[in-house]
Order: C-alpha cells, then sequence, then structure tokens
C-alpha cells in the first residue's frame, strides 16, 4: 500500500465542511463508474473510509479541520503508479466540495 495525502483548504468552518463532504463524497466515487462500492464511518471529525474500483480496494480517512480537510488515501500497489493522477482528481474534486460558494438551492 502506498500512502497519498491531500490537504484541501478551506474557510467554511468544520461544520459546514462536514456537511458538504457528506453530500458529495458518493459523487466523487460515483465518478469512478458502478463497479465503484463504498463504506465509510464517521468518528467525530474523522470519517474512515473504504473503495473497492476495478477489484482494487483503497481506504483511509479525512479529517475535517477549521480550515482545511486532510485525507490519507492507502492505494494498492497497482494503483500507486497512478498516484499523481488520482491525488490530482480527488484534490480537484475536493476543493469544487470545499468552494466557498453557497450550494444550490433545492428543489
Amino acid at each position: 500500500m502506498k500512502p497519498v495525502t491531500i490537504d484541501i483548504p478551506h474557510s467554511l468552518g468544520a461544520a459546514e465542511a462536514r456537511r458538504r463532504l457528506e453530500d458529495g463524497f458518493d459523487k466523487i466515487v460515483s465518478q469512478f463508474g458502478e463497479s465503484a462500492k463504498l463504506t465509510r464511518q464517521w468518528s467525530g471529525d474523522r470519517m474512515g473510509f473504504s473503495a473497492t474500483v476495478l477489484g482494487q480496494t483503497i481506504s483511509g480517512h479525512l479529517d475535517v479541520l477549521a480550515d482545511a480537510v486532510r485525507m490519507e488515501i492507502n492505494l494498492p500497489n497497482v494503483l500507486a503508479m497512478m498516484a499523481g493522477k488520482i491525488r490530482g482528481k480527488v484534490q480537484k474534486q475536493g476543493q469544487l466540495l470545499l468552494d466557498n460558494k453557497p450550494p444550490p438551492p433545492k428543489s
């Protein structure tokens, strides 16, 4: 396993950041396709997660802080060679979730 650490700054405060992550985490994982299976569990402001994508299991956790989210993802060796691409994609999607724009109104 190769750990990848991603820090995503925000100015939302921990409660709003957590709410946005809860609402948007499934959307990020769904980009890996229907073959992705996700489990997650919150303990305070830490979410542990595990996802199976293309037969490979990715696990890790994220910590919601007042001004950032720190995510550590453990990649199996087969996916470790794509760590840079995975890091970039996760960071981009996470930043979109935590952008300081107000969420769109629910219909």
